[in-house]
């Protein structure tokens, strides 16, 4: 009698599973190798990314999809901003856009208004509390879009900021003047070493004030946010309505500036290719901060404006933070998003979003590309993948785990507005910074002094006005 009171149950809770029921139980399989699922998958990957990328989808569909029937077929629209608009044109389905995707590449604000349109599923009745345990918390609850306790937005690898120094030519200015890497550790550590590394190479030439710049920054409004968070101020806070709240204290804001407007009019910090990685290239600087996904794209040699070369060593250290502050590091990448589609297509879409994120997999990934595991089995691995990855890739994927484990990591939550919110941030400080050094350039044509040039900008005054705008500006997107 028990066993048949067991089967009626487990046949009840199957047909209910069939019609959408059940919550927190399996659902019923509706596809198998001869019943197949093809899948779309839209990603903004390029180059190295997009090649590891795809060959563990080559081998999730060539194994374990076979066997499943699930095929995942992968294309970039271009970069997220390309990716992002080829989105928005499925979903409102304009004339030429292609059909949405099963799944696609996404950050929480895309996915925020794509979830918005109604296009993107909860994955979370698709996986066990035992599943969801698996993966680290935090990467867990980023992706709840909506509601808390929702999945919008499934975690496949993570990046944070690290620091990438050229040290062939750090070498030369530490044995010169002393100087140590553990100098640098803290912003404001880093603004006086980038303020002698200017005066040594400076007297090096015939040349006054023709020092060269020591350090640039990829993504200001990571600076700003984290360096905010850091301070104890975090910028846009989201309330459990979902509103948010702005919090702009100008002295917190003020130690931002100085910590990166005066060293960039004074020389010290540059920025001149697209990214900072493109001026260490040309010997422009020699060390900047970027995300530790992008270390991949870190120069061997150095290119001067001559045309002449030579190679050097990188090294990779955790980001600089604000000394004596709270210790917040960001936390970042994009994770997949699945969206409304048939009942097959969305369980297949989870059958393979869960076999990327298997440890084996998922370190794999990681490992070829610079980006750090999110599950707790990945970051536990004492063997490593067989993967041909570079001495610098396996640095900064310790540097990472590292910073992951002793860190508070932060992503700010989608809100409203957040592209936007977050494009002034990006820009504004940078932005100013970059107009006033062209200024100056001009006055020093004119005869002034560079000192006295860098004194017309480097005011209270210039300062209040630059903080009064962009208070404007944040407060005109709450």
């Amino acid at each position: 009698m028990k066993k048949h009171l067991m089967a009626g149950m487990f046949l009840a809770c199957a047909l209910i599973a069939m019609s959408g029921g059940c919550k927190g139980e399996r659902q019923a399989v509706l596809f198998d190798a001869t019943h197949p699922v093809s899948l779309s998958l839209w990603t903004y990957y390029s180059g190295k990314q997009l090649d590891s990328f795809n060959d563990l989808v080559r081998t999730f569909n060539e194994g374990k999809g076979r066997k499943l029937g699930i095929q995942v077929e992968v294309s970039s629209p271009g970069s997220l901003n390309d990716l992002q608009d080829a989105l928005i044109a499925s979903a409102q389905k304009k004339v030429g856009s292609s059909e949405i995707p099963n799944m696609f590449a996404t950050y929480p604000d895309i996915a925020r208004t794509m979830d918005a349109m109604g296009d993107i599923v909860d994955l979370s009745p698709y996986l066990t509390e035992e599943e969801k345990q698996s993966y680290i918390e935090g990467y867990i609850s980023e992706g709840a879009i909506g509601k808390p306790g929702e999945l919008k937005v499934f975690p496949i690898v993570k990046a944070t900021e690290v620091m990438v120094l050229d040290e062939t030519d750090w070498s030369k200015f530490a044995t010169a003047t002393g100087a140590k890497t553990s100098d640098f550790s803290t912003i404001e550590g880093l603004v006086d070493v980038a303020r002698r590394y200017y005066e040594w190479t400076d007297g090096l030439t015939e040349t006054p004030d023709d020092g060269k710049a020591f350090f640039g920054r990829d993504a200001m409004a990571n600076y700003l946010i984290i360096g905010a968070m850091q301070l104890g101020m975090e910028i846009i806070r989201q309330n459990p309505d979902g509103s948010c709240d702005l919090t702009f204290d100008e002295r917190i804001v003020r130690k931002l500036w100085d910590n990166f407007y005066v060293p960039y009019i004074n020389g010290y910090f540059a920025s001149m290719g697209r990214f900072r990685s493109d001026d260490m290239k040309t010997g422009n600087i020699i060390a900047y901060v970027g995300s530790s996904s992008g270390v991949a794209f870190a120069p061997s040699k150095v290119t001067l404006e001559d045309g002449s070369t030579y190679p050097i060593t990188t090294q990779v250290f955790q980001a600089p933070a604000f000394g004596g502050g709270q210790t917040v590091a960001v936390q970042q990448g994009a994770g997949i998003a699945v969206t409304k589609a048939s009942e097959a297509e969305i369980q297949a879409s989870v059958e393979f979003l869960k076999w990327f994120t298997q440890p084996e997999q998922n370190m794999r990934f990681a490992m070829s590309v610079g980006y750090m595991p999110v599950t707790k089995g990945a970051m536990r691995m004492e063997e490593l993948p067989d993967v041909q990855a570079t001495p610098l890739i396996l640095e900064t994927l310790k540097v990472s785990m590292e910073t992951a484990l002793t860190h508070e990591m932060y992503t700010p939550k989608p809100v409203e507005n957040g592209t936007k919110i977050r494009q002034i941030l990006e820009e504004s400080l940078s932005g100013e910074a970059v107009d006033d050094l062209h200024r100056i350039a001009e006055l020093e044509k004119s005869g002034l002094s560079r000192r006295d040039a860098v004194a017309r900008f480097d005011t209270d005054e210039h300062f209040h006005a630059w903080y009064a705008k962009t208070l404007q500006e944040l407060e005109a997107l709450i």
